[in-house]
């Protein structure tokens, strides 16, 4: 016999009925059907003219800061004039293009090494003298190596920031940010569907912890060979996962993670998303082996993430002109505010 599970979103589940063996799977597809199909009434919370707004896109030329960049310009922001860029990287200036709207801005990318740094800031002080210090605002795509160092020279600079890069020391970037009062989005992941299942599972976790105690977990998950470390949204999810199976699951040992394109194409991924995907599948399963729970999420292309990470930054910029203290913030508190659109 065969029955189904329905979907739960922002801590609210549908439905749920019991079966021995069936998959929950979410797709990018799938999500955003839903989404048109509810009533959920989505608003932003930079509600005023964010044409002011000179937003900061560092690590361009990858095609994350790159993709990231060009959602931006597509929901009404400027670019910074000047960006960093990797220390390796040779100064240069690139015209960043939106297909969509066909708005373009050129970009001066400045490699983040010392002397670059100090270049950096003299013309951050240029541009806030220009559009007025609140205006000026970064979003970090560049490699996880950097993800502490830049996320220090971000609040050292007084420069509010979306920290898209996964990677670092996360405990150490959490701390360093709130003992320097930095205004921030730090998140795995950016993509509002995807977000609203993190919050789900979290909510559940907290509500029903070890639901599922006894139970095996297994993950694997997928993404272009470029990426450098293990997936933080697969790690966030895996945290939920553990409070409700008490499995021992080690996130340093246990992800199967796959890089090459010959195991990604075996594991669903198709050949026209093999530099940009992330597909990933958590199985549950009980003791005995009868019983089995799978939850999968496979998004292909880079937009979803994209633009959450321009809703992203509004928002912060909305936080940062309210006159608040500086405050770290998740994508979870974004969403809750309605403010991905």
């Amino acid at each position: 016999m065969k029955s189904v599970i329905g979907v739960f979103a922002a801590g609210a589940i549908a439905s749920l009925t019991e079966t021995n063996a069936f998959a929950f799977q979410t797709t990018q597809q799938s999500l955003n059907m839903r989404a048109k199909a509810t009533s959920i009434m989505q608003m932003s919370s930079g509600d005023g003219d964010s044409s002011s707004l000179r937003i900061m896109v560092n690590g361009m030329p990858g095609p994350m800061a790159t993709a990231a960049a060009e959602a931006c310009l597509r929901k009404g922001l400027s670019l910074s004039p000047i960006a960093m860029t990797g220390p390796d990287i040779e100064s240069s200036t690139i015209t960043v293009s939106d297909d969509v709207t066909g708005k373009s801005a050129e970009v001066r990318l400045i490699p983040a090494s010392d002397e670059g740094r100090e270049d950096i800031v003299a013309s951050l002080a240029g541009l806030r003298e220009s559009v007025g210090a609140e205006n000026v605002l970064a979003i970090d795509y560049t490699h996880p190596s950097a993800v502490n160092a830049n996320g220090v020279f971000y609040a050292e600079n007084k420069l509010p920031f979306v920290m898209g890069t996964t990677g670092g020391d996360r405990e150490q970037l959490m701390s360093d940010m709130e003992s320097r009062d930095a205004f921030a989005v730090i998140a795995p992941n950016m993509g509002k569907q995807i977000v609203a299942m993190q919050a789900g599972l979290e909510e559940l976790a907290e509500k029903f912890p070890s639901a599922f105690a006894g139970y095996k977990l297994e993950v694997t998950e997928s993404h272009q060979k470029t990426k450098a470390d293990t997936s933080g949204t697969a790690k966030a999810v895996i945290g939920s996962l553990k409070k409700l199976s008490d499995d021992d699951f080690d996130l340093e040992e246990d992800i199967k993670m796959l890089r090459d394109d010959e195991s990604s194409l075996a594991f669903g991924v198709s050949e026209e998303a093999m530099n940009g995907h992330a597909f990933h599948t958590y199985t549950l399963t009980s003791a005995d082996g009868s019983v089995q729970f799978q939850l999968q999420h496979n998004v292909s292309g880079r937009t979803v993430y994209a633009e959450g990470t321009a809703d992203a930054v509004k928002f912060l910029a909305s936080k940062v002109k309210s006159g608040m203290e500086g405050k770290v913030f998740s994508m979870i508190d974004v969403l809750s505010e309605g403010a991905l659109e």
